[in-house]
């Protein structure tokens, strides 16, 4: 006996054909191609300024708060909602400014849009209304009227006599990092007391591990060319690398360096927060193809300053 489908059926099958349950892979960007950003939206941004109403504010207006530019009362009062720039935005793009020795208009001008469009590291440069990049940095009862090194509020360190450090990558991790990463740890040997020895992960004091979106800690990644990495402060001694990045031990100018990266989270792992010094490795931006691979005078006073070490 032959079998008539019902009309009920075939809608659900065309339905399951037109709407898959799950998504195709995303399709890789051709070879040369910049892979799309993340903050890409911010660029249709230029030019805004307080009273303008323009769609995407309101994602600007999360990207600001996500890097600690605005607080839990802007939330509260909803005006994360909408695409108005208001007060609480113009503030907070000031503030931006004056982080990243820009001019202090709360203008959203081609250089402004152009720096947070720039990927960079997941770290906040504002904490609990700490802002880190503009504390004065005290070294040993004295003021530097010219670093710019940063430290976390309570100035989080390793406890004195610990100058060996332990760091495991997570199982399943791509093997081209290892190498990259135990240059950059090298690297700041050199220019501190601390040396560092990998072991097994589970035992690490820095635990090392590639992530995709969410991933349980509370600071999700966002796909390719936005957040590329973070780390906790000591102790917390934890490292993780956005798998959706194009990686490279030799970056073309489509793809981030793993070393300079690495670099620059191992500073974090330590205790710098971001400076404001753009030619630093603690500056929190860094774009494809670049590498940075020294630390600058800046970061070497910084670890130097935070451990009390002869400068």
């Amino acid at each position: 006996m032959s079998l008539k489908a019902s009309p009920l059926l075939s809608c659900v099958c065309l339905l399951l054909v037109l709407f898959p349950s799950h998504a195709e892979p995303p399709t890789a960007p051709a070879a040369g191609e910049k892979p799309p950003s993340a903050f890409e939206f911010i660029k249709r941004l230029q030019g805004c300024r307080k009273g303008d109403n323009v769609e995407g504010l309101k994602h600007l207006k999360n990207y600001l708060k996500r890097f600690g530019y605005l607080d839990d009362f802007f939330t509260i009062n909803g005006e994360e909602e909408n695409d108005g720039f208001d007060d609480f935005l113009e503030s907070a793009v000031k503030t931006y400014q004056s982080n990243h020795r820009l001019n202090a208009t709360g203008v959203l001008d081609a250089e402004t849009v152009s720096l947070m469009a720039t990927p960079r590291c997941g770290v906040a440069d504002i904490v609990n209304g700490q802002n880190l990049m503009q504390r004065r940095r005290r070294r040993l009862g004295s003021f530097h009227a010219v670093s710019r090194y940063v430290f976390f509020d309570g100035e989080l360190r390793w406890p004195d006599g610990v100058s060996l450090l332990t760091y495991g990558f997570a199982p399943g991790t791509p093997p081209e990092f290892s190498p990259q990463v135990a240059m950059a740890f090298t690297e700041w040997t050199a220019k501190s007391h601390f040396s560092f020895a990998e072991t097994d992960y589970a035992n690490a004091d820095l635990k090392i591990a590639l992530f995709v979106g969410d991933h349980g800690d509370g600071l999700p990644f966002d796909g390719p060319s936005g957040v590329l990495a973070h780390a906790k402060a000591p102790t917390g001694g934890t490292f993780h690398i956005d798998a959706d990045e194009a990686w490279s031990a030799d970056p073309s100018q489509d793809q981030y360096d793993i070393q300079s990266v690495a670099l620059h989270e191992i500073g974090h792992l330590l205790g710098l927060a971001h400076s404001t010094v753009p030619e630093s490795v603690m500056w929190p931006s860094i774009n494809v193809g670049v590498k940075h691979r020294v630390l600058h005078e800046d970061d070497v006073q910084g670890i130097r300053a935070l451990y009390s070490q002869p400068a």
